[in-house]
């Protein structure tokens, strides 16, 4: 890395961007003369492997270079234009992402107009069916929710409501929120606005995060970010547009967004491989980015498990809900950023460590999960009759759980067959509510065992009507009520039962549950859950979420609109549609990880994630 660090490579980066200026005048060929001149942002990088205006797939990036050496030439090769061809041979089909030189952008007016046309009539190679009324409604809506800094498209707001006047941050680009919107674009074949949202997103980790007098580690990336135009010194006829990002010191309860950086690992991933555009993620800044980030989560504590140790309100549930510790939704997204940054790392002297660290870290965390989160019937029942303050190396209740912390309605709810990934885990205590995010990310990222991954979409087969009933998908099971409502939530107003957080419906799940079933190849729990959600959602406005224990009612603080609704609905059709652009978010059971077991080294402990890990898989 030319002998800086990562901390000198990241100023380096964040000193050489400009800001967005644009003099705002009422001559228009000055504004066209002021915007001709400007300087851009992120300028575009041409794929190692590539003459800047040649054509040839990466998979021929080998041959060219042999056929080089020896004074041969390789013609060039057409582009694919259908995602589904890029996806299942990893090659690119966006020339305009690969080769900018040879596609100018075209005017405004113009961009306006195709824009327009692809609403109405989607290209034929992408579709193999009329699309319903419902998702060029969708659409439409997704469009409208899009921002744009310097004239460019960053991301979508979190909602666009036109009959709410209280904003709140609802205006800002989240980053958990603009995933699904994401997935949409990518797979729809426009991905100018996901690469320029992960350039910018990126240049804002470098900024400084201070919340009284105190700054958190510099791979920290912003939960959420907004476009605003301000006055350029005092001249009143000059502006620019700077980019506002929140770190958590603006949030409620200023907890800092955990998630923020592990979702933007895996969208890259998702994006480099639905593009072939693998110069994005060998770029120094992204290589940079992704190790900060890395550092941040594999940085040495006190703590004795592989587990991320967070505080409430660091993920999705960013109120309080009683996940603090080791949340299983932070554990999953953690698994699967540590899989998709061990294909993107550039191996170099630099990164060896890293990677070791990598392998180390997802070795133990595949097996505690495996191990420790996961119940069926015959687990329960096995804590059922846990004995307690045992010490020594080969107890059996390593947690000193008790068994009477099992609650009465699990009792009788947990299926014979079938099980699921509990909520959290600590020192004498274990979280038993059903968190659907967790589980469902656990099985895409292939942190449960193939059984384990069987057992979970078993379970939500069996219990439809409490999860799934009349809106996909409850956020958790059960809620907490009475005196755990109060005790717990600190009778917050927003989390009351079977609202919100707190057992409410979150249609944005569905594209998750899609996933997750797909890569099981279960496709008609999806279709039966989308058929559940599309007679519904555009009747009741796109809403945020939705209340009561079988989501019948609209959530009663629920914004309409909401983009991460509209979007999750949008990429579960294209998802079940076109099932094979999985494989971008998936990952696949590595057994090899199971082989690093620290507990080898040591005579003294006889349980081994390899044995142990082993006999799950089937």
């Amino acid at each position: 890395m030319n002998g800086q660090s990562p901390m000198g490579l990241a100023a380096a980066a964040a000193a050489a961007v400009r800001p967005c200026r644009r003099r705002l005048l009422s001559s228009a060929t000055t504004a066209a003369a002021a915007t001709a001149t400007s300087t851009s942002l992120f300028p575009r990088c041409p794929h190692p492997h590539h003459q800047p205006h040649g054509r040839r797939l990466p998979f021929l990036a080998s041959a060219a270079s042999q056929a080089s050496q020896s004074g041969q030439t390789i013609p060039p090769t057409p582009v694919p234009a259908d995602p589904r061809s890029a996806v299942s041979g990893n090659l690119p089909f966006f020339d305009r992402v690969l080769f900018p030189d040879t596609f100018p952008l075209a005017p405004a007016a113009e961009e306006a107009t195709t824009a327009a046309a692809a609403d109405e009539e989607p290209a034929s190679a992408t579709k193999a069916r009329e699309e319903t009324e419902t998702e060029r409604e969708a659409w439409r809506l997704l469009r409208r929710a899009v921002v744009s800094y310097c004239g460019a498209p960053v991301g979508t707001v979190a909602a666009e409501d036109p009959e709410c006047t209280e904003t709140l941050n609802y205006d800002q680009v989240f980053i958990r929120d603009f995933v699904p919107s994401a997935l949409a674009f990518l797979m729809r074949g426009e991905t100018e606005i996901v690469r320029n949202f992960l350039l910018h997103t990126l240049q804002l980790q470098s900024w400084e995060k201070t919340v009284d007098c105190y700054s958190p580690g510099q791979g920290l990336m912003p939960a959420s970010f907004k476009i605003r135009t301000v006055p350029l010194d005092d001249n009143k006829e000059a502006f620019e547009e700077v980019l506002d990002p929140d770190f958590g010191e603006s949030a409620i309860g200023r907890v800092a967004p955990v998630d923020s950086g592990l979702w933007w690992i895996i969208l890259l991933r998702a994006y480099c491989k639905i593009t072939g555009d693998y110069a994005l993620q060998e770029r120094v800044d992204v290589q940079t980015g992704i190790k900060l980030i890395l550092s941040l989560c594999l940085s040495d504590g006190f703590d004795m498990f592989p587990t991320l140790l967070v505080t409430d309100g660091s993920c999705m549930i960013d109120r309080r809900m009683g996940i603090h510790g080791h949340p299983l939704e932070i554990q999953a997204l953690f698994y699967s950023a540590l899989r998709c940054s061990r294909e993107m790392l550039v191996m170099n002297d630099g990164s060896k460590n890293l990677l070791r660290a990598i392998n180390n870290r997802l070795s133990a965390l595949s097996f505690h999960i495996r191990e420790y989160y996961w119940v069926d019937m015959k687990k329960i029942n096995e804590i059922y009759r846990y004995k307690t303050e045992e010490y020594s190396h080969d107890a059996t209740n390593k947690f000193n759980i008790y068994p009477e912390q099992i609650p009465s309605w699990l009792v009788d709810w947990i299926p014979e067959k079938g099980g699921y990934l509990i909520g959290n885990l600590q020192p004498a205590h274990m979280d038993f509510r059903f968190f659907s995010l967790g589980n469902l990310w656990a099985i895409a990222s292939s942190l449960t065992t193939p059984k384990q991954a069987e057992g979970i979409l078993s379970l939500i087969e069996e219990k439809w009507d409490d999860l799934i009933a009349n809106m996909p998908l409850k956020i958790c099971y059960p809620a907490m009520e009475d005196d755990e409502w109060r005790i717990i939530t600190g009778s917050d107003p927003k989390n009351t039962p079977w609202s919100y957080h707190n057992g409410g419906s979150w249609p944005t799940l569905l594209w998750q549950f899609t996933l997750a079933c797909i890569k099981m190849g279960r496709p008609e729990l999806a279709r039966r859950a989308v058929a559940v959600a599309e007679e519904k959602l555009a009747a009741d406005k796109w809403p945020e979420y939705y209340d009561t224990r079988s989501g019948r009612f609209t959530g009663k603080q629920s914004r309409s609109y909401q983009t991460w609704t509209i979007a999750g609905f949008l990429t579960s059709k294209m998802l079940l549609e076109n099932p094979e652009l999985a494989s971008i978010l998936t990952c696949d059971e590595d057994l090899e990880l199971l082989e690093g077991c620290a507990c080898c080294l040591s005579k003294k402990r006889t349980r081994c994630s390899r044995r142990a890990a082993n006999s799950h898989v089937g």
